[in-house]
């Protein structure tokens, strides 16, 4: 853009052509840096990802993915168990925090704004409420952890047990899920509501039929996004969950998910190639979420857009 210009102004101005060669040399540098940091981190990532990745394939067969780990410090057997615990944590997990997180950001963008006019004590509320959202967002993993940990394992007494951990879990994706949530509901024209309720439909039909559907591609990534860090979270757990290598057999038993078998490996053992082991497959899990939620994504937003 400011090449062009540089043909326009000719000779006939030294002074502005000099000023446009300079914001030009600028322009370029700046771009330069921007392309420079952004292969800094692609190397970065990719050496991450092929140094475990290439380690841990060396372990890698059928008989790692499905055999249970024994117990103990050998870090003898597999990852089978924690395979199917970690499963069942993220459905458990989601169970809870997605009607809460839903309904939660439905409220704040969709009804809070008009109650708020009528009433300075519930402007109050909602105001408390959105800066609670943004200060639980940023709290340490491990606060939530003691946090579970004192509720629900000791004052509720669920024990260490995939209801614990999964509660504390759910605490801990809640800030995630209520924001992208809410940036979704924020992306939905306003004038798709108007002309909803222009046709007679209610507040409710709007919001279900209309501004629901409008959105969901975005509420759908944050809900998959808390998934990856379910999986990759291990500090909430190992003060809520046990650290059984056992598979739980209700929601009341101990368990041990993949990354905090992970952690179990790498720090209580010695097998080490046991450790890059599961933490190949971790990064692998976590690749395929990300390329779920970029496929999820494109195919609602064309279907949304009648593509």
């Amino acid at each position: 853009m400011i090449s062009e210009n540089l043909h326009t102004v000719q000779h006939n101005d030294p002074a502005t052509l000099r000023n446009l060669k300079l914001r030009t040399t600028y322009q370029n540098v700046w771009f330069s840096i921007m392309w420079l940091a952004g292969v800094i981190t692609l190397l970065v990532l990719l050496l991450v990802l092929g140094y475990v990745i290439i380690q841990g394939g060396k372990t890698l067969n059928w008989e790692f993915l499905t055999t249970p780990p024994r117990g103990g410090l050998s870090g003898e057997g597999g990852i089978s168990t924690t395979l199917g615990t970690s499963l069942y944590l993220v459905s458990l997990t989601l169970l809870v925090a997605t009607p809460l997180g839903v309904g939660a950001a439905i409220y704040l963008i969709e009804y809070a704004g008009e109650q708020s006019l009528t009433s300075p004590v519930l402007r109050a509320l909602i105001s408390i409420a959105n800066f609670s959202v943004e200060t639980l967002a940023g709290i340490p993993s491990i606060i939530y952890g003691l946090f579970g940990y004192a509720l629900f394992v000791s004052t509720l007494q669920f024990g260490w047990s995939l209801l614990s951990a999964s509660l504390a879990a759910a605490c801990l994706v809640l800030p995630t899920i209520i924001r992208t949530t809410e940036e979704a509901l924020l992306t939905v024209p306003d004038d798709y509501r108007r002309g909803s309720l222009a046709l007679g439909a209610t507040k409710w039909q709007t919001l279900y039929k209309v501004v629901l559907p409008a959105s969901l591609p975005g509420i759908i990534t944050g809900i998959i996004l808390s998934v990856g860090r379910i999986i990759s979270e291990t500090a909430v757990f190992f003060v809520t969950l046990g650290g059984s290598h056992r598979l739980p057999s209700s929601i009341m038993d101990g368990g041990r998910t993949l990354a905090l078998h992970l952690y179990y490996l790498a720090m209580d053992t010695n097998a080490f190639d046991k450790a890059m082991g599961t933490g190949a497959v971790l990064i692998i899990l976590i690749v395929l979420i990300n390329l779920v939620i970029d496929i999820i994504s494109r195919k609602l937003t064309a279907k949304v857009r009648g593509g």
